[in-house]
């Protein structure tokens, strides 16, 4: 039986909503200023280490100020993450400018994304630790909302929206992509 209770504190499998603001060195790189907040299922790793375990016990209200250290964050900067490509194997529409993102597939088939940190006559150097590696970060928080998580969501591991990609089904008809500049009969186009 599910528990129909509300939840009161911030615990494992509680969907949390969060407004933030993230500073680094007391710059803002992101917020949910003026827009929706975000959600997550508490303890499921859905954020970072290091500001998942300061929300435990947070009450829908409440506003922490939350310092997270580099390691439990994006990780220590790797100098080893950094690689020279030979500029041949790239192809020839990928613009190759310093701070330019990409997505690389390794040996093994993975996804990984990378930055151009640059851009030699026969070499381009990238960068695979994400931009916030090695950085202290400081995020301002206040708990939202705090509701009991699906048993969808649980067995998944994240919330779930109502726009979730997975549950999408798009019906048309194929009049509904017919060209509108046909001549009508006894009509004078």
């Amino acid at each position: 039986m599910a528990n129909t209770e509300k939840p009161t504190v911030v615990a494992d499998d509680v969907v949390v909503s969060l407004d933030y603001t993230l500073k680094v060195n007391g710059e803002v790189l992101d917020t949910t200023e003026g827009s929706e907040p975000i959600q997550f299922l508490q303890g499921h790793q859905n954020i970072i280490p290091g500001l998942e375990r300061e929300l435990y016990g947070m009450k829908v209200g409440d506003t922490r100020t939350v310092l997270v250290k580099a390691a439990e964050g994006y990780g220590e900067y790797d100098p080893e993450a950094v690689i020279d490509v030979p500029r041949s194997e790239f192809p020839a529409d990928i613009p190759l400018r310093v701070g330019v993102d990409l997505t690389v597939r390794n040996e093994e088939g993975e996804l990984l994304d990378a930055r151009i940190t640059s851009v030699g006559k026969d070499v381009v150097q990238l960068d695979f630790n994400h931009p916030l590696a090695g950085k202290d970060l400081s995020f301002e928080v206040t708990i939202v909302d705090l509701r009991n998580a699906e048993p969808e969501e649980l067995a998944h591991g994240h919330v779930h929206d109502e726009f979730d990609e997975e549950e999408l089904e798009f019906e048309f008809d194929e009049e509904d992509f017919e060209e509108d500049d046909e001549e009508e009969p006894g009509k004078n186009n």
